[in-house]
């Protein structure tokens, strides 16, 4: 006889509603990021590679402001690394020939070829009023604020969230529909939709450093949806042929030869459920207790606990289990009794509890 089992619960209003609100404003960031930040990005980086030399006469102030490539004089000041920071960065303090102090941000360390020595001479090259690269003598140094690249940073988050808050709401939606008709925490259709979305999100989120432009970025994402999607619905075709209407699950006792204590909890209407979150598991020995050693404040269970059999965590089980937990059906004169640890030490309770020679705790 299988305790009895009050009908599964679906998702709460208050959990949609604040999962409806993060997809929303997820959205929304994606959006912006993806159709506003990047083309942004992409028109500076444009504009800079096709910029030209000014000419002789707009080489002083009057071109500096200018879309034009402003190249001076100057000589180092000093080179102060930027401290407190895992990537190697450092403050380059020039004088342009005709007296103007500024500073621009370098990658790496002064000490590095080329070397940033006090008093030696480079030429700078201005763009829209900020240093963009250093030429130290035959090297060419770009500063932090080269427009380059910058696309990138966006449009990894951009495409990494979208990707995410577009299967998390049919992740959801599958999750609700499956909480009406199975009593099952994890059903392998939600867990084959967020596979599908931890493959997807890592790419999208990777794709724009590991191609060269926007375009390429979104190719490889495209060419990764359908990929994913042949292998999830193989999956799907598999595990659905595995699924069976019993959701029993096999578990080969296995009798403790000397006291094991390890995380679980007995459930139910009974003197000895509670006691904490560990149970002691040894020859005909079964008892819970809060004790993490196993050896103060033990609730033996007795011998008219009979183990029906083992099944995965359900919704209405309380507490709710998570994935690494099994949970064994008890009863005990009539009373549902449960029994949760983990899937490892499942077999310790079931040769701990004394069963009778007609039943099987395998079924």
């Amino acid at each position: 006889m299988t305790p009895p089992m009050s009908p599964p619960r679906p998702m709460s209003r208050t959990a949609i509603r604040a999962a409806a609100a993060f997809v929303t404003v997820s959205v929304l960031v994606a959006a912006w990021l993806l159709l506003v930040t990047v083309p942004d990005a992409l028109a500076e980086e444009r504009a800079f590679r096709t910029a030209a030399t000014c000419a002789a006469d707009d080489s002083h102030d009057g071109g500096h402001d200018d879309g034009c490539l402003r190249t001076v004089e100057a000589r180092i000041d000093r080179a102060d690394r930027v401290t407190g920071r895992k990537t190697p960065l450092y403050w380059l303090y020039v004088t342009d020939a005709d007296g103007t102090s500024t500073r621009t941000r370098l990658t790496g360390s002064p000490q590095e070829h080329p070397v940033a020595r006090p008093g030696a001479r480079v030429e700078v090259t201005y763009w829209r009023g900020q240093i963009r690269y250093v030429d130290f003598e035959s090297t060419r140094r770009y500063t932090n604020a080269d427009p380059r690249g910058d696309y990138r940073l966006p449009c990894s988050i951009g495409l990494g969230l979208g990707f995410y808050v577009t299967v998390l709401p049919a992740g959801m939606l599958v999750a609700y529909r499956r909480s009406l008709v199975s009593a099952r925490v994890y059903s392998w259709q939600v867990n084959l939709l967020v596979l599908g979305s931890f493959c997807l999100t890592p790419v999208a989120a990777a794709a724009p450093w590991l191609t060269d432009s926007a375009g390429a970025a979104l190719l490889l994402t495209g060419l990764a949806v359908p990929a994913v999607l042949a292998v999830g619905t193989v999956a799907a075709l598999f595990l659905r042929r595995r699924q069976k209407d019993d959701d029993t699950i096999a578990v080969t006792p296995s009798v403790p030869a000397r006291e094991h204590v390890f995380p679980g909890t007995v459930l139910g209407d009974v003197p000895y459920a509670g006691g904490g979150g560990y149970l002691v598991a040894g020859p005909a020995l079964l008892s819970s207790t809060p004790d993490p050693t196993g050896a103060a404040f033990r609730r033996e269970t007795p011998p008219t606990l009979t183990p029906v059999r083992v099944r995965p965590p359900y919704l209405t089980d309380p507490g709710r289990p998570d994935r690494t937990c099994l949970v064994l059906e008890c009863e005990d004169d009539g009373v549902p009794v449960l029994v949760v640890t983990r899937r490892k030490t499942m077999p310790w309770v079931l040769g701990a509890l004394r069963t009778p020679p007609n039943a099987d705790p395998r079924r």
